[in-house]
């Protein structure tokens, strides 16, 4: 490892220093100022050196964990678990950090700590010894290399042994005084602080009760030791999803709904888009909770995703809603319309409703006429012979309608989960909701789920393989969960659903659309409202 990684850095690096060398041999006159800068040097390449150094894989308890020095103003300690997101902890300070990224997991040690009630105490001093071991075999050998570096750089630059030597002196002085800063700083309070990314953001149990965690080295390696163990119980809960290995050539689709202007949302999708590497965003409708002006601000949040961000209107959503979306720069909105996006043709049709605006509402638009609906556009969209690879509806009702049109269909609004392959081979696939609903997740006895599902598609076919699907607990809950779902037979053919006469609503949708905002609900009437 230091042969692969570490000389042959080091010695580009000293090649390139030779002509900067000499011209700080002929800039620094003045015997202070030829020290200055040869201990300035010594200190710099030893600094280079740590951190090219600094790396070392040790096992701690079930798993293999590759730690890694890197530069930063404040210290620190990160704990990647991929992709479930990382942890962040306020170790120690200073100008060095530390990263720790799980690598590995032996399943059976980790399912033997899992099942054990009274393993997790035995496996304290073992995890604890552990993480010591590697981290010191870490600081010995990025120390050795920091002086390395500190001797052969000022060698390199002033071509003097004494310098060198100097040079040596001063790294091992700058080495010896990051170390003391690093551990006069330790916090072992700082484990029972940390700052959550990626889906743990949502997940804090993760690292389990750490409200007792008080200022002793035993303490915090009792920590540690749970932290193991539940970080083993969710990679040994993934390792035994059905096998399916997406290559580079798989098309990735996160498909999320309803929304309701929960801004958490933004940041789960985010960590999922970057840690499941997507290509590309579906949203079934629903981004808002009553479709106002002032909630179109909540949208510009879609710009910050960096991928296509694929858009059907929902019945809480406004025309000046599907407006804002529009004007971010990845977006696509698609209102009875198909466009290709990274391959996929996909057919997206807006929901005929505005819930909050009580003025335009005569009677509940029942799930009868929904399907009329739906059987129109179908039935026109046949007619154009440009059959999409997927059909996107807010309403399973209306969805329900593409069935025999394309392989699968998206839609939302129930806030519940949930997929059915039609007679026809079609595949409804129905999201529940993204942002827990919002507020509206409060109204339930059980918070809303936040729930969203990673799709996986051939790119040759444009057929679905298969699907991750993500369930975070709601508000008030620290749960998280991941389960895949294999197609079992993705290639299966689409029957079309035998010809009948066009369909025709039972009662007309209105003709003018209704306003960007809702209007006030008249004093002393109240009407439920769908979802």
């Amino acid at each position: 490892m230091l042969r692969t990684h570490v000389r042959p850095a080091l010695s580009r690096t000293l090649t390139r220093l030779r002509p900067l060398g000499h011209s700080l041999r002929t800039a620094a006159t003045g015997r202070w100022a030829r020290l200055t800068l040869v201990v300035l040097v010594g200190l710099g390449a030893g600094y280079i050196g740590l951190v090219l150094g600094g790396r070392a894989e040790t096992p701690v308890g079930p798993t293999e964990v590759q730690l890694t020095l890197h530069p930063a103003w404040s210290g620190g300690t990160r704990i990647e678990l991929p992709p479930l997101g990382a942890l962040e902890l306020d170790t120690h300070w200073g100008p060095v950090a530390l990263e720790a990224t799980v690598t590995d997991l032996r399943t059976d040690e980790a399912r033997k700590l899992i099942e054990s009630d009274t393993e997790i105490d035995h496996v304290t001093d073992r995890i604890a010894a552990d993480l010591w071991h590697g981290v010191v075999v870490l600081l010995i050998r990025a120390g050795l290399i920091a002086l390395a570096a500190s001797f052969l750089g000022s060698l390199a630059l002033f071509r003097s042994l004494r310098r060198a030597v100097l040079g040596l002196s001063s790294g091992a002085v700058g080495l010896v005084a990051v170390t003391l800063v690093a551990w006069l700083s330790f916090n072992p309070q700082s484990v029972a602080e940390p700052r959550y990314t990626g889906l743990l953001s949502n997940a804090p149990q993760v690292v389990g009760d750490a409200r007792g965690v008080v200022e002793r080295f035993s303490a915090y390696r009792t920590q540690l030791a749970r932290l193991v163990s539940n970080v083993s119980e969710l990679y040994t809960t993934t390792s035994q999803l059905p096998t399916y290995q997406p290559d580079p050539s798989t098309l990735r689709v996160l498909h999320v709904s309803d929304i309701h202007i929960n801004p958490t949302a933004w940041n789960i999708i985010k960590s999922v888009s970057t840690q499941f590497k997507v290509d590309l965003i579906i949203d079934s409708g629903d981004l808002m909770d009553h479709g106002s002006k002032p909630e179109d601000r909540f949208a510009d949040e879609i710009s910050e995703l960096g991928v296509p961000y694929v858009y059907v209107r929902g019945n809480h959503d406004s025309k000046g809603t599907q407006q804002a979306v529009a004007r971010q720069k990845n977006a696509i909105v698609l209102d009875d319309e198909t466009r290709e996006v990274k391959g996929l043709r996909i057919y997206g049709v807006g929901d005929p409703r505005f819930t909050p605006d009580k003025s335009t509402r005569d009677d509940y638009v029942g799930a009868d006429q929904l399907r009329a609906q739906g059987l129109l556009l179908a039935e026109k969209l046949r007619g154009t012979g440009n059959v999409p690879d997927i059909a996107v509806a807010h309403d399973p009702n209306e969805a329900a309608a593409f069935s025999g049109l394309t392989p699968l269909i998206l839609a939302g609004h129930t806030h519940t989960r949930s997929t059915k392959l039609l007679p026809s081979g079609s595949r409804l696939f129905v999201q529940g909701s993204t942002g827990g609903a919002g507020l509206r997740g409060l109204e339930h006895e059980e918070p809303t789920p936040i729930e969203l599902s990673v799709l996986y598609f051939s790119r040759a076919t444009h057929r679905l393989q298969g699907w991750d699907d993500l369930r975070l607990g709601g508000l008030g809950l620290t749960s998280a969960q991941i389960e895949r779902t294999l197609e079992p037979h993705p290639d299966r053919a689409i029957t079309p659903p035998p010809p009948s006469p066009a369909p025709s609503p039972t009662s007309p949708f209105p003709t003018e659309w209704p306003a960007t905002s809702p209007s006030p609900t008249p004093s002393g009437s109240r009407s439920e409202e769908p979802r």
